[in-house]
């Protein structure tokens, strides 16, 4: 690869001064963003150059944008229900409307300059919002079913497997039809976003990632890939998606794939 290409990695978890440990000799604790370091270990194993983009006000987004070559939507909080026109349901987690500005924002305008984007967990539910989606709010109620979508096993354990379908960009990405996948979440995308499609699905029925019929690289996995990062069927995810990248930003390379 000649030239990694810059990647923004979104972070929307922020953690609140009374959630934080103070450290002895450090500064006092305050308001602080959080994001795992896995995701940004992946992007550059990939070959990538992971950025993180802290959650600023929503007219920063384009001077951002102008600097990346893809965007990588991470986990993190449920989104508020108000983005996509829904009564808050009582088993909602904590929500920070302002972060979801940001990162939708974010999703929106990377969409619409064609930035390849690689969308994980609440990245994936984000991006079918962006484009104009609805979820669940709590799979155990709303979907049901005996497969427990929030395991408690450690985050590098795959518990339960996906179909994908033949023929899909995620399928071609992973090589595999059939997979496992670990699980950290109790929402899940319940109406599709504009142009975008489900191409796996858990056991129950739960859309596990989607992708979008309109660009060149738009995907989106219900599971944390950065965490089973190790497998080679999750690294190529990563692999793809900062070629991808590398693409979007090297105009010579835009005259070969033509």
């Amino acid at each position: 690869m000649s030239r990694r290409p810059l990647i923004g990695v979104s972070t929307s978890e922020v953690r609140i001064a009374e959630q934080v440990e103070p450290i002895r000799y450090g500064e006092p604790p305050h308001r602080e963003m959080a994001l795992g370091l896995k995701y940004l270990q992946a992007i550059e194993l990939a070959g990538g150059l992971p950025v993180v983009l802290p959650p600023l006000a929503p007219e920063a987004v384009s001077p951002l944008l102008e600097r990346m070559s893809g965007i990588c939507l991470t986990g993190g909080p449920d989104l508020d229900p108000q983005n996509y026109h829904s009564q808050p349901h009582p088993q909602l987690g904590p929500t920070h409307p302002d972060l979801d500005r940001f990162e939708l924002a974010l999703a929106r305008d990377a969409d619409e300059r064609g930035l390849p984007l690689l969308a994980i967990c609440r990245g994936a539910q984000a991006l079918n919002v962006a484009r104009g989606g609805a979820l669940y709010q709590h799979l155990p109620e709303e979907v049901g079913g005996p497969l427990h979508h929030r395991q408690s096993e450690p985050g590098d354990r795959p518990t339960h497997v996906i179909e994908i379908e033949p023929g899909s960009r995620v399928a071609q990405v992973i090589g595999r039809t059939q997979i496992e996948v670990n699980s950290f979440h109790h929402q899940s995308i319940r109406v599709l976003g504009r142009d975008l499609r489900a191409v796996a699905w858990a056991e129950d029925g739960v859309i596990e990632a989607i992708e979008a019929a309109d660009r060149e690289f738009v995907l989106g996995v219900q599971w944390h890939a950065e965490g089973i990062a190790q497998r080679p069927e999750q690294h190529a995810l990563f692999v793809e998606f900062v070629e991808a990248a590398q693409r979007y930003g090297d105009p010579r390379l835009h005259v070969r794939a033509a």
